[in-house]
């Protein structure tokens, strides 16, 4: 409301012929005085424009694309990941979720946390270093620093230093001034770091790190396998490693007397810095003895990242990916936590982009003391609890499985009912997943608050695998409240063979729509295989029927250019192959196709399954796929449709009330002229014109004076009538005894069998019309006149064939879906 007062303000004060304006107003003569125009004169702009607005983005949502990296502040307890496309977000506590993002759209390389600063450092692949300030609202690049010849590969920032060590491909390391941002003088080149004697060139830089002990000393680490200590103050190396594996990653001890290397050949080795000679401790974790007695096991996959990280109170923890053997072909990604001499293979769903061990202590020379592990994987992120021996991961709190199966549909709803949510919430978390562990979310930073001004909000998503995912929108970070999966009325398709596999799709039960009433709680989902799903919400579980009506919409086009004017317009099949139409308020069992269930099913509490349409296959071709659909919970009424017709069901009597081709709905059968005509021809009033706009204007004022009538009747019922039973009150439904409405209305024989279908409303509204209508008796025999006039005229048209032909048994062919029996 305030955007929309500053609105009217605005265009309130610029409105022209106003006092402030020196300009006479239109007609009035040139120094003429002109008298004050008063504030009702003022002409005000009611209707808003699109100028007016301003779309902008508030929030991203789901899990980041393409994650390459991640970095985590111990202090602020606040995560960052970078992604291939340029982006970073910052995650905190539950409502803390920024994203930022790179002009130059470069793939993040690295990320670098000024520990307890508020800054935050990206390495980028177009070769730039950029500064961020996220002590304001909206984080912005503060410095950037272009590398034009030589290539990043690695960052490495002390805790509370203010010199960056940048490491190239080219195996230099410069040395960065985080205050100003600019390249100082020192840098260590590659052939100063290794011997004099060395002529193979060690390759890029993979490790930067400083000594525990000595902030003065850098231990460097090349691709090669060669490892060197660099005394910064005097300029030369401690001491030099020479391995005969490629390096990966390099983890320090906290003590600084030794520290732990991971290579290629899935080997994990411990050097001691008083005999760099050869490793310590040379160990294969997931390596197996030689078959032929060789001392050395076999290789396996490289361990790309290892931490070492120490307590107080029990064995020293050490977590690494990768590293399992060739043999085990197909294998899920691992990570491996070894805990003294127990070692537990973790599997993940993703492959593992990166990891980070999260510590009680920022300083790296005090004992660690580590509580999780965050895991960073191609499609989710995940942390692990350490102070547990199962090692249980925690609930996440932030979105990051939308994307779980794909997302094929969504819907907004604002201003939802405030019991809805509540309800929802309470309902799906009797479905959550066991399991996690009982601590708090150990990501915690920042603040937030949630705004005076904000209404319940929900978005549904529909995704490929049939589920359905109810999300509150209300705060920042959306939160599921309930999952519904509309697999689970069908049943599971067989292996289809032949031209059926062919057919066969990878996703049957995608949703492709829904539609949703907030207030009567009534949902519809619309799957790919061209069927609908009626659900109805409960609190408690249920045991009933699902009804499955199975219709018929295929539309028939015969091989005619320029048809004549004795053709009519071709419609459906042949009418001697259809069963004859009955009325619409027939009941369910005397239809084969809207048979229900043999048997009831038990639906747990939440949303269940009350109705299935299903659109049947013809001649082995498939439907085609329901373009539109909407849900009127009022008069209990679900139509839907598709480029062949349309299709409206009562839900509350599980019958079809209305089905029609498309080209009937445009051609010459309909009572409602739709069709465009050429404005250069004069319209000719007609007989037939003159019938249509009768019993047109007669149908809207009778469905007027019906609805004037029934509001009347109710008020002086004695009997009150719930409001939700009224809302859903069927218009083919029986009335019941105590209201007025209780008079038998039968359903006049129909006239033919195609146009029984299409004007039995027409008589039923003639019947409504005559009791509730208060006009004399010449009204009445003036329409009676108009439609007999119509009726002969339309005669020899009315005994053509059906527009709407019952659906015939169905045809279950490759994968079409059945309900449960």
């Amino acid at each position: 409301m305030k955007k929309f007062r500053k609105v009217l303000d605005g265009l309130t004060a610029s409105s022209p012929g106003g006092p402030a304006s020196g300009t006479p107003p239109p007609g009035s003569l040139a120094g003429t005085p002109t008298a004050a125009l008063t504030p009702r004169e003022i002409e005000v702009q009611e209707t808003l424009v699109s100028e007016n607005f301003q779309i902008c983005k508030t929030v991203r949502h789901g899990f980041p694309h393409q994650p390459t990296t991640l970095a985590f502040d111990p202090v602020q307890k606040i995560l960052a990941i970078g992604s291939r496309t340029g982006g970073v977000r910052i995650l905190g506590r539950p409502g803390v979720d920024c994203y930022c993002q790179h002009e130059s759209g470069s793939a993040v390389l690295q990320l670098q946390f000024l520990i307890n600063e508020g800054a935050l450092v990206t390495a980028c692949a177009d070769d730039t270093l950029h500064l961020w300030n996220l002590r304001q609202k909206r984080p912005a690049v503060l410095h950037s620093l272009k590398f034009n010849r030589e290539r990043i590969t690695f960052c490495h920032l002390p805790f509370q230093s203010k010199w960056l060590y940048v490491g190239t491909e080219r195996g230099n390391t410069h040395i960065v001034n985080i205050e100003s941002f600019v390249l100082s003088g020192y840098v260590i080149m590659w052939n100063k770091a290794i011997e004099l004697a060395t002529k193979t060139h060690p390759g890029p830089v993979v490790h930067l790190s400083d000594s525990p002990k000595d902030e003065g000393k850098l231990l460097i680490g090349f691709e090669s396998g060669t490892v060197v200590q660099w005394d910064l103050r005097v300029k030369k190396a401690d001491f030099r490693i020479y391995y005969d594996e490629a390096i990966h990653s390099v983890s320090w001890h906290h003590e600084g007397k030794q520290f732990t290397c991971s290579h290629s050949d899935g080997s994990l080795t411990t050097w001691n810095l008083r005999n760099t000679a050869r490793p310590v401790q040379v160990s294969f974790p997931h390596g197996k003895a030689q078959r032929d007695g060789g001392k050395k096991p076999e290789s396996c996959k490289p361990i790309l990242k290892v931490e070492f990280k120490t307590t107080r109170s029990s064995e020293p923890f050490v977590i690494f990916s990768g590293g399992l053997s060739y043999d085990k072909a197909g294998r899920r990604p691992t990570l491996t936590i070894m805990h003294g001499k127990a070692m537990t293979v973790l599997e993940m769903d993703h492959p593992i982009v990166d990891f980070m061990v999260l510590c009680e202590t920022p300083y790296p020379n005090e004992v660690q003391e580590p509580y999780a592990v965050v895991v960073l994987l191609e499609k989710d992120l995940i942390v692990l609890d350490l102070t547990q021996s199962s090692f249980p991961i925690f609930e996440n709190p932030y979105p990051m499985d939308v994307h779980e199966s794909p997302v094929t549909c969504t819907a907004y709803f604002a201003d939802c009912p405030p019991d809805l949510i509540p309800v929802l919430y309470s309902v799906g978390a009797k479905h959550k997943k066991q399991g996690y562990s009982h601590k708090e979310w150990p990501v915690s930073g920042g603040a937030w608050t949630l705004g005076v001004e904000t209404y319940p909000e929900i978005i549904i998503t529909g995704h490929a695998d049939g589920s359905i995912k109810f999300w509150d929108a209300t705060a920042i970070t959306l939160q599921m409240l309930y999952k519904l999966k509309t697999s689970k009325v069908f049943e599971k398709p067989k292996v289809a063979e032949g031209r059926w596999a062919e057919l066969a799709e990878e996703d049957p039960y995608a949703v492709a729509m829904v539609s949703w009433c907030a207030q009567s709680r009534l949902f519809c989902a619309v799957g790919i295989s061209a069927h609908v799903i009626l659900y109805r919400f409960s609190k408690h579980d249920a045991t009933a029927e699902i009804v499955s009506l199975e219709v018929r919409l295929q539309c028939e086009v015969e091989d005619t250019v320029t048809p004549s004017e004795g053709d009519t317009t071709p419609g459906f099949s042949d009418p001697s192959s259809q069963s004859p139409q009955q009325p619409p308020g027939s009941p369910v069992s005397a239809a084969p196709e809207s048979a229900p269930c043999l048997r009831a099913v038990r639906m747990s509490p939440g949303y269940q399954a009350e109705l299935v349409v299903q659109l049947l296959w013809v001649d082995g071709e498939p439907p085609q796929q329901i373009t539109s659909l909407d849900l009127n919970s009022a008069y209990g009424l679900l139509a839907l449709g598709n480029c062949n017709g349309l299709v409206v069901v009562d839900y509350l009597q599980k019958s079809v009330l209305l089905c029609m081709s498309t080209l009937d709905l445009y051609g010459p059968n309909d009572p409602y002229q739709r069709l465009t005509r050429s404005p250069r021809r004069s319209r000719q009033v007609t007989a037939d014109n003159l019938c249509m706009r009768g019993l047109s204007s007669f149908y809207s004022d009778s469905k007027k004076r019906i609805r004037t009538s029934y509001q009347s009747l109710t008020e002086l019922s004695d009997s009150q009538v719930p409001v939700e039973l009224d809302r859903s009150r069927s218009p083919t439904s029986v009335l019941h005894p105590f209201s007025l409405h209780a008079e038998h209305r039968g359903v006049p024989e129909p006239v033919a069998s195609l146009k029984a279908g299409h004007y039995s409303p027409v008589f039923h509204l003639l019947d409504n019309g005559k009791r509730a209508s208060r006009g004399g008796a010449g009204d009445v025999i003036f329409i009676i006149i108009i439609f007999i006039i119509f009726i002969i005229r339309h005669a020899g048209r009315s005994l053509g064939g059906p527009a709407c032909p019952n659906p015939q048994p169905p045809r279950h062919h490759g994968n079409a879906l059945k309900t449960l029996p």
